[in-house]
């Protein structure tokens, strides 16, 4: 799969771009990640945290039920309590750097992608390489935008993570996730990718006109 990474953003002459647009693309839609939907939707941190609850209520009734002391069934209510406050603020230290760390770029002829927050990378997603798009809705208008490539164009599900549709592990999906306005990118990437497909399909057609117009040339110049 023909790609343009890059693996530094600090230098982008304009944001979320590894370098000027050419002449006739346009920037159509840019945007990022919502921490607290990533946090939720991506990280479970909800799930995570009702599993701590299941623990410390579980070391409560099963510290009475053995007779444990008040004091040593406090004792494990708190390192639990504090456990699971250490793990649900790195994940959403980690949420929020994701969001800090990601730019979804749409222009007129592709779908630029930077992210990483430990390596940043920059992802370039030609329309000609796009198959087909599905949107994931989270409720208020939130969602993923999850980008099918056509067959031959694949990329590493763990380079991508998580900006990748969930559970597409064996045919990685490439994704615009939790976007506070995921229809409305949605319905931009669409009609870009319709109008650019609409565009070269008509250069593809005047190209076949004038090489059929060269290849009559000769004849007509024969018949005078």
């Amino acid at each position: 799969m023909k790609q343009f990474v890059v693996r530094e953003h600090e230098i982008e002459p304009v944001a979320g771009l590894p370098g000027y647009p050419p002449h006739g693309e346009e920037i159509l839609w840019q945007g990022r990640p919502c921490a607290r939907l990533v946090a939720r939707h991506v990280l479970k941190n909800r799930w995570i945290a009702g599993y701590f609850g299941l623990l410390i209520a579980w070391a409560v009734v099963g510290g009475l039920y053995d007779g444990r002391p008040a004091a040593g069934i406090v004792f494990s209510v708190a390192v639990l309590t504090a456990l699971a406050a250490a793990v649900i603020g790195i994940l959403e230290l980690f949420a929020w750097a994701v969001h800090k760390t990601t730019l979804y770029t749409i222009t007129s002829r592709r779908v630029v992608m930077r992210f990483g927050v430990a390596f940043s990378l920059t992802l370039n997603l030609p329309f000609k390489q796009v198959n087909a798009l599905s949107l994931a809705e989270l409720g208020g208008g939130a969602g993923h935008v999850a980008i099918q490539l056509l067959a031959g164009h694949r990329m590493s599900w763990l380079l991508q993570w998580p900006h990748t549709r969930a559970w597409r592990l064996s045919d990685p999906e490439p994704s615009l996730i939790c976007l506070p306005d995921a229809k409305k990118a949605a319905d931009i990437l669409a009609l870009a990718i319709t109008q650019y497909a609409a565009l070269t399909s008509g250069h593809a057609r005047l190209a076949q006109d004038d090489r059929a117009a060269d290849a009559l040339a000769p004849a007509v110049v024969a018949a005078e």
